[in-house]
């Protein structure tokens, strides 16, 4: 696959993100002569050979199967469907590593079921909705082209806010892709 130099990548970055090394980089870039010396908007090829997923159980009552689309992270899941991390790796005793998942990957989603009510129970009016609680603080793995600014927009809270739960940011204009924050 072909891959474009973002800034901040090193070649080890880039080889941990897409799980392979640095020598098979090297050994697919042969125009990489200094493997400290990669510069942005360079194309270099990554060889990628995901593992064949492992395919999860028949899913028990109460559960959905997922296909794991790209740029998908176990947290986004688990907000996007109202669970939790650890229910779904509850659900899927073959994911071995919470932060690998691959594309294509078919999961299972613990879902509520709700309860049915006695027949003999009249129906009561319904209630208004009362506003969603925000989700419980998490955390995000830095994509290309991120900035704090962007994901406090996405995740609904403020750069201070990003920057107050991670100590480790001293420069707000410096973060760099495959960099884990927590999102408050």
């Amino acid at each position: 696959m072909q891959y474009v130099v973002q800034p901040g990548d090193t070649l080890f970055l880039i080889a941990r993100r897409f799980g392979t090394t640095v020598a098979a980089i090297l050994a697919a870039n042969p125009q990489i002569t200094d493997p400290n010396r990669i510069f942005v908007g360079q194309v270099i090829t990554i060889p990628v050979t995901p593992p064949v997923p492992t395919p999860p159980p028949t899913p028990p009552p109460g559960v959905r199967q997922y296909v794991v689309q790209p740029g998908d992270t176990l947290f986004l899941i688990a907000r996007r469907f109202g669970t939790t991390v650890p229910a779904i790796l509850a659900a899927n005793p073959q994911i071995t590593d919470p932060n690998v998942i691959f594309p294509g990957q078919i999961i299972n989603i613990p879902v509520a079921v709700p309860p049915t009510p006695p027949p003999t129970t009249p129906t009561p009016p319904p209630t208004p909705t009362p506003m969603p609680t925000p989700p419980p603080p998490g955390r995000y793995v830095v994509q290309p082209g991120d900035t704090l600014f962007l994901i406090a927009r996405r995740f609904g809270t403020t750069v201070a806010a990003i920057l107050a739960v991670n100590p480790q940011i001293t420069d707000p204009n410096l973060i760099f892709p495959g960099q884990i924050i927590t999102i408050p």
